[in-house]
């Protein structure tokens, strides 16, 4: 049984109205999941605020309330606590309702803008064959040990984070990774745990829908590193121009990874293929399935965590070079006329950069590199055109196509696209605004040897029309062309 006041530690309390000695059931900000004896959390929401559904939470039974700012009519039989910030509240309330579980594990953080679900799930792939019960937070799945849960946000909720983390508790889970967004930084979703490590990826532009600047953006993330302990380690990737300033105020061990310049963890790439890559790691050569330059620096934090995390150097050596692709990370298939197709995530501009160079390093430039691209709706609109100007002056021929519209016109977005084309690369580019049309007509331009890409959506099994999903996947959708062109 969980009383209020006890989960009410660490919370910033302004006021109270009311006992705080009462047995709670649970805790939500949903008031549509609210039942009797719940406590209902006000959270104001880019779409909603919580406070206007304060009575109808209490008509479902809440009787307690958090809220920053108090109703003008108080109900007798029920608490109100008045808070500075319902969002830091939420968090330590979740956390200290399932007991802490983020103190019993060890918890690792990987943020910035690309690589962060390539680096936590190869961690948690690392950590598996090592012989370890590992849990894993990411965009595309929950994992706890070996059972999978289906992942709705990059960093979820506050109460769905500690449910999670206490059943990987209760299943023996000694290591888990978690991807943390920006938005779940700046939400204070991960302001009341423990972690033992954080990492710094890269920064480059993305989610400025969501952040006023730039600068704004990189401060959230910066904030989590400030956050961690003296006790943990933050890993920083030193090439990138913010790399350094992530490290500046934090307490936790500073530790850095670079393919240029001098770090703790450092890494030369000898050999990049198709097939793998051959890198020299501090001395020691490996070869590893992965390619490109963007997975030589994922790679170099999942060694350079392994070691901090007291794994073996040869041993992590070892189980980086048995590791495997991540589901819509540069996945590829040849075809039986050998066009080879490749589904990414890439949905920055930054991203889809680095895979359309790596594509182009490893290439003869004897034949075609077709990319289909899009760009979402209802987000940042001013990476579309900088998407097409890289999207067609990095690849032969690259098409134009919906990515998830949303409540978007999906013309009106390919059409803000093709503003950034340059006038000598009109030629090389085509609009067509239904995603597996378009996806066929690459596959239809393709001649042997050729390669695809079709960038943006990666893992993702739907597309996102006017709030409905519809079943979608890259992979499957070019499987089954590819294989009715070869008949």
């Amino acid at each position: 049984m969980n009383i209020l006041k006890d989960i009410l530690y660490k919370v910033a309390i302004e006021s109270v109205t009311g006992s705080t000695d009462i047995a709670i059931h649970k805790i939500d900000f949903d008031s549509r999941k609210i039942e009797t004896n719940d406590v209902f959390v006000a959270i104001r929401g880019t779409l909603s605020d919580g406070h206007d559904y304060i009575q109808k939470a209490i008509e479902l039974g809440a009787t307690a309330v958090i809220c920053d700012t108090l109703p003008a009519v108080l109900a007798k039989e029920v608490t109100y606590i008045k808070v500075k910030d319902t969002n830091s509240a939420l968090a330590f309330m979740a956390a200290n309702y399932f007991d802490n579980p983020s103190e019993k594990i060890k918890l690792v953080g990987i943020t910035g803008t690309n690589g962060k679900t390539t680096i936590a799930s190869l961690l948690y792939q690392l950590f598996k064959k090592a012989g370890f019960k590992v849990g894993l937070l990411s965009t595309v799945k929950i994992l706890v040990d070996e059972t999978e849960y289906k992942a709705t946000h990059t960093t979820p909720d506050s109460i769905t984070i500690n449910h999670y983390l206490n059943e990987m508790i209760e299943a023996g889970v000694t290591y888990c990774f978690m991807e943390v967004s920006s938005h779940g930084i700046h939400q204070k979703r991960t302001e009341a745990l423990h972690f033992v490590g954080g990492i710094f990826t890269n920064l480059s532009h993305d989610h400025l829908d969501y952040h006023p600047t730039f600068a704004e953006y990189r401060d959230v993330k910066k904030s989590f590193f400030d956050s961690l302990p003296k006790t943990a380690f933050a890993l920083s990737n030193i090439d990138d121009k913010n790399g350094a300033v992530m490290l500046q105020n934090t307490v936790a061990q500073k530790r850095t990874y670079a393919l240029k310049t001098y770090a703790d963890y450092k890494a030369q790439i000898l050999e990049n293929q198709l097939s793998g890559l051959l890198l020299k790691i501090n001395d020691n050569e490996v070869w590893v399935k992965l390619i490109g330059t963007f997975n030589a620096y994922n790679l170099l934090a999942i060694y350079g965590t392994a070691i901090e995390l007291g794994i073996d150097s040869l041993e992590a050596l070892r189980l980086l070079s048995d590791l495997e692709s991540v589901s819509g990370r540069f996945q590829f298939i040849v075809s039986d006329s050998n066009i080879t197709a490749i589904v990414d995530y890439a949905h920055t501009p930054d991203a889809l950069e680095n895979v359309l160079k790596t594509i182009n390093d490893i290439r003869t430039k004897n034949e075609q590199l077709i990319t289909v691209v899009g760009c979402g709706g209802n987000r940042d609109k001013t990476k579309r055109p900088i998407m097409a100007q890289i999207g067609s002056e990095l690849s032969d021929k690259a098409i134009f196509t919906s990515d998830n519209p949303r409540n978007e016109d999906p013309e009106t977005i390919i059409s803000e696209m093709e503003k950034g084309v340059e006038p000598q690369n009109y030629k090389k580019t085509l609009a067509i605004t239904d995603r597996k049309q378009a996806i066929k007509t690459a596959c239809q331009l393709a001649q042997p040897n050729d390669i695809i890409l079709i960038a943006g959506k990666g893992h993702e099994t739907y597309q996102e029309v006017n709030g409905v999903r519809h079943d979608f996947d890259d992979m499957k959708i070019v499987k089954e062309i590819l294989a009715q062109l070869n008949k």
